[in-house]
């Protein structure tokens, strides 16, 4: 049994409007194994916890260990070649014609082996535990073949069983149709054997699906997410991200857990997300790095519809796995709160993984998940942004990372 005193407390629980963090100062933490035991003031920290083994907070900022709930995180090479096209104007459809974009990916994925994928993928989740990134979603969908998706949900597998992160699969196949594909045939590879397989080996909790202009229209997807639910595959979506195809709209329909990008969502899109409890994610470094603009967070919010934030991490859109930074970019691009952000990365991205009811907050029988940040106060960890300001976080009761 241990428990962290002289901290200031974000319980972030799951009531209350998203910008509510439920602050406590001078509290108190403990926990028994895995789950959380009791929280309170240290004035009320009952007889018998009095003399266990205690961490000393000094002041620091307690949270709920953060949820990064939208990553790609297991690909071969980078695209920093196309980087500065991209920036003087080049467009993506065009890089993307000449093989660029995520076919080149796709082909660096499919040459990669995977004990290589597996041994770069822990690395980032090495740098990702230091920022106290505690759960991870990782998508599929850079093989867009039978053989190599399956590779890369191996790879989540080995992952999550090797070392103390929570790894959430999710399967991507129909990420976008691949070279040398019709999309009919490729829709039926997804839908007759990559799905079954996926199902059968217990590889993903999730199906994804970009719906877009470019990638998979509404009945495309339809017909995928259709053979994903009968499989058993809880439902997560790309959609709106580059203009409005009724993306939102799709995903209240299907019961998604999440839609994710939403830039270009349409006012009945927010509405049917709300009535279906659809959670929204935004993925503010992709718009930093696509120069779309930003998604409407606000408007999401005023109509009652929780939001998470992710980092999108992929070697295209967002080649980077700091969730602190796309935080501050949830409250500069996105003009949301540092209070809602936060709430953003812990419990609504718990919502986004259909996890709540184990992670995502600080409260009893939850998941003992903490991060420890060395700041003034919420505000000024988002407004003062620096390479790192976590000091210490607990996984499932074990402390995996001390500065």
């Amino acid at each position: 049994m241990i428990k962290i005193e002289n901290v200031n407390l974000a319980q972030c629980l799951d009531s209350g409007t998203q910008g509510e963090i439920h602050l406590m100062n001078d509290a108190v933490v403990v926990w028994d194994g895995n789950l959380i035991e009791w929280v309170g003031n240290q004035n009320e920290l009952p007889e018998e916890y009095q003399s266990i083994q205690t961490i000393d907070g000094k002041k620091s900022l307690l949270l709920p260990g953060l949820i990064d709930c939208h990553t790609h995180l297991a690909f071969g090479g980078w695209r920093s070649d196309e980087f500065g096209e991209r920036v003087a104007g080049v467009p993506y459809a065009e890089i993307t014609k000449r093989g660029g974009g995520i076919s080149s990916t796709v082909q660096a994925t499919r040459e990669a082996k995977e004990e290589d994928l597996y041994s770069r993928s822990r690395a980032f989740l090495e740098k990702m535990k230091a920022l106290g990134i505690t759960t991870v979603e990782c998508k599929s969908g850079y093989g867009l073949s039978l053989d190599d998706e399956m590779k890369l949900l191996r790879v989540y597998r080995q992952l999550g069983e090797s070392q103390p992160l929570r790894i959430v699969p999710t399967f991507l196949g129909a990420h976008l149709v691949p070279q040398g594909a019709t999309r009919e045939e490729y829709c039926k590879l997804v839908v007759d054997k990559m799905i079954p397989e996926v199902a059968k080996n217990a590889l993903a909790e999730f199906c994804d699906v970009f719906v877009d202009d470019h990638a998979f229209s509404v009945e495309e997807a339809r017909l995928i997410v259709a053979k994903a639910k009968e499989c058993g595959l809880k439902i997560k979506l790309h959609v709106d991200q580059l203009s409005n195809g009724k993306g939102a709209e799709f995903a209240a329909e299907c019961g998604a857990t999440s839609a994710d990008h939403l830039e270009y969502a349409s006012e009945d899109g927010i509405q049917a997300m709300k009535r279906s409890g659809t959670v929204a994610v935004s993925l503010p470094l992709a718009t930093l790095y696509t120069f779309q603009k930003p998604l409407d967070a606000r408007a999401l919010i005023d109509a009652g519809v929780d939001v998470a934030l992710a980092t999108d991490f992929n070697p295209g859109s967002a080649p980077s796995y700091h969730l602190p930074l796309a935080m501050m970019l949830g409250c500069t691009l996105n003009r949301m709160s540092p209070a809602e952000v936060l709430k953003a990365v812990t419990i609504k991205a718990a919502k986004a993984l259909g996890k709540s009811d184990t992670i995502g907050s600080i409260e009893v029988g939850k998941k003992a998940d903490f991060a420890l940040i060395d700041t003034l106060s919420i505000e000024h960890w988002m407004y003062h942004f620096a390479e790192n300001a976590n000091r210490l976080t607990v996984i499932n009761g074990d402390i995996v990372f001390k500065a």
